[in-house]
């Protein structure tokens, strides 16, 4: 029976505690093909779950010899242990976010020598696929993201067959992200947002793996066969309407990420926290799809509640 090729990636040395590891799963043998890449934070439980999907299957597929001779794959399903262990979205002791550290320094602060150390491991693979999460809490529809630094592949993300391509325009935080560094090292780089963050949601995981496989099979990584997925449509991230609540208290929503909805429909309600009494209907602007939903109970004023990809004919 084939075991896993599994390595530890970096490791720090730790004085009352188990070590930092960064553990890594390798596949195939050759040229450095794809790097995919899960959790840089400790909420996103998602992120983990989905590349244990994607090393499952392959395994198998592995054991079948549907892994392309000459092609290697690395998947990283945790990139900071530490935080998901203490349920901490970042660094622990000084809460820095490991995503915006790269491409790292060596001799720097720690989260900067975990990025350096991650970066070494990953930046000469020709694709990278990171399963990101967005500042907010909330849910997404399926979209692939890219960093508009004039290497982006268009037609690559489409490959995937999620129902959209989002293109965005780094702001000077964003060139400390994997994404970007991925860019500037000439890695084809894509970030995949499923639906949820810190709760598994296995429908938008599966359609995730089914995405990932189907790129890596157009790519001639892998053999498979699996479901094409959509035909992306693909929209810029400054075209997106953020629908915000006027004032603080509960959220009560009537339209789920992914739903089409009609200028004038009821998106939500915001109650008083205290009374339950009505402080404001949220209403769609426009007609679109649902992109992004903000996922706690309460929101707080000024929030950008929903996010809507607006029809085409009305961008």
């Amino acid at each position: 029976m084939r075991r896993l090729n599994k390595e530890i990636l970096y490791e720090i040395k730790a004085l009352y505690r188990d070590d930092f590891r960064v553990t890594g799963y390798r596949f195939g043998k050759g040229e450095k093909s794809v790097c995919i890449l899960g959790s840089l934070r400790g909420n996103e439980f998602q992120q983990i779950y989905v590349c244990s999907q994607i090393i499952r299957k392959l395994l198998e597929l592995e054991k079948k010899g549907r892994i392309r001779e000459g092609k290697e794959i690395l998947v990283i399903p945790c990139g900071n242990p530490y935080s998901v262990n203490t349920k901490k979205r970042f660094w622990t002791v000084d809460n820095t976010d490991i995503n915006r550290m790269f491409p790292g320094y060596s001799l720097g602060e720690t989260t900067q020598r975990i990025a350096a150390g991650i970066f070494e491991k990953v930046k000469d693979y020709k694709y990278g696929i990171q399963f990101a999460s967005f500042y907010m809490p909330g849910n997404f529809v399926p979209q692939v993201r890219m960093m508009k630094t004039g290497a982006e592949n268009v037609a690559l993300a489409k490959q995937f067959g999620l129902p959209y391509v989002v293109l965005h325009k780094p702001r000077p935080f964003d060139t400390a992200t994997l994404n970007y560094n991925w860019q500037v090292w000439e890695t084809n780089a894509f970030s995949i947002y499923t639906t949820s963050t810190s709760a598994v949601d296995k429908a938008s995981a599966k359609q995730a793996l089914d995405a990932v496989l189907n790129f890596l099979s157009k790519q001639d990584i892998i053999q498979y066969q699996g479901y094409e997925g959509y035909i992306s449509r693909v929209v810029e991230g400054k075209d997106f309407v953020d629908v915000r609540a006027e004032h603080a208290g509960f959220l009560e929503q009537y339209a789920a990420a992914g739903e089409k909805v009609e200028k004038g429909q009821k998106l939500a309600e915001i109650r008083a926290p205290y009374t339950a009494g009505l402080l404001q209907v949220i209403s769609a602007p426009v007609s679109g799809t649902v992109a992004f939903v903000h996922n706690e109970a309460m929101a707080y004023q000024n929030t950008a509640v929903y996010k809507l990809i607006p029809e085409a004919d009305e961008i």
